[in-house]
């Protein structure tokens, strides 16, 4: 692949690279993937509804207005932000966004990147598309980790002073290995950019602001639910929250970032703690919020499918 003068790669190679794409065909392999993995992400819903104690759920669930509007908008950020991103490449059309919903569900109730390849067998088997999918998907997946992990080191630089407060916990150099892994990985991307990216040098660099965009607006509005939990927080809690919950998520194997997150959250700061009390009710939100959209449209898809072969 050769790079153009902007360090992208030019959209001749971007054609190479990218797999022809495929008439849809009953035969194919990507019939199957898709029910699989909706068949997976339902096994999970299953799974993991063991973790929610509905009635506790339902005694703490707030009744701001305020929060439930920042937990919408948050929460559709991923997938909207996605959709906005394949819209310009390929001119997604709105019905496209349930397939980012479940592409994220995957993502976060079974194992990171999973949700990609669903993504990328719906995509292949749309016929609207008329473009190969994989290298657009990959360029996509790798932008946002990366700009995910560059948003981890600025607020972890930022926060560095404050990060006494987390010590009386922490065993050894946890956070230090954390970023570094973190920056690790960044430097391999940017080391084999050429080598990575499809898409031409402009088109990474949108795509790269909007996951910019969805990553400062997340932030933003989940320090403000925090906010809306705990009024009398110090700020200073609100951006060492937002860096741990970052350096959580940036680790790609770990299902449940959000409980993950919070059991990190008391391992920091003390289970008789009322910030730990809001971060495990932020995390029991975010997982029902999951179970939902995944159990409707895992049973939307099956549906679908099971119309299809009949």
């Amino acid at each position: 692949m050769t790079p153009d003068s902007q360090g992208g790669a030019t959209t001749a190679d971007a054609t190479i690279l990218d797999p022809a794409p495929l008439k849809v065909s009953p035969r194919h392999w990507t019939r199957f993937v898709g029910p699989g993995i909706s068949l997976l992400v339902l096994g999970a819903v299953l799974y993991q509804l063991r973790f929610l104690d509905m009635h506790l759920l339902w005694r703490m669930l707030p009744t701001n207005f305020a929060f439930w509007s920042a937990f919408l908008v948050a929460y559709m950020i991923t997938p909207l932000s996605d959709w906005v991103i394949f819209r310009r490449l390929w001119n997604l059309p709105a019905r496209g966004i349930p397939a980012l919903m479940r592409k994220m569900v995957s993502n976060d109730l079974l194992l990171g990147y999973l949700g990609e390849v669903y993504f990328y067998t719906w995509a292949r088997r749309n016929a609207s598309i008329s473009s190969a999918p994989f290298g657009a998907i990959k360029d996509v997946a790798i932008l946002s980790a990366l700009a995910g992990n560059v948003v981890t080191l600025l607020l972890v630089l930022f926060c560095w002073p404050f990060m006494g407060f987390l010590h009386r916990n922490v065993q050894g150099n946890s956070i230090e290995y954390s970023v570094l892994f973190v920056l690790g990985l960044s430097l391999v991307i940017t080391f084999f950019r050429n080598r990575l990216f499809s898409l031409p040098a402009k088109e990474l660099w949108i795509v790269t602001g909007i996951h910019m965009f969805r990553i400062f607006v997340s932030l933003t509005l989940t320090a403000y639910m925090w906010y809306c939990l705990m009024p009398d927080i110090d700020l200073v809690w609100l951006l060492l929250l937002n860096t741990m919950r970052l350096l959580v998520s940036r680790l790609p194997f770990i299902p449940n970032k959000d409980l993950a997150f919070a059991a990190l959250a008391a391992f920091f700061v003390g289970h008789d703690n009322t910030l730990v009390a809001a971060m495990t009710l932020m995390a029991s939100i975010s997982l029902a919020a999951h179970l939902m959209v995944g159990a409707v449209l895992g049973a939307l898809d099956l549906l679908k499918e099971g119309q299809t072969s009949t």
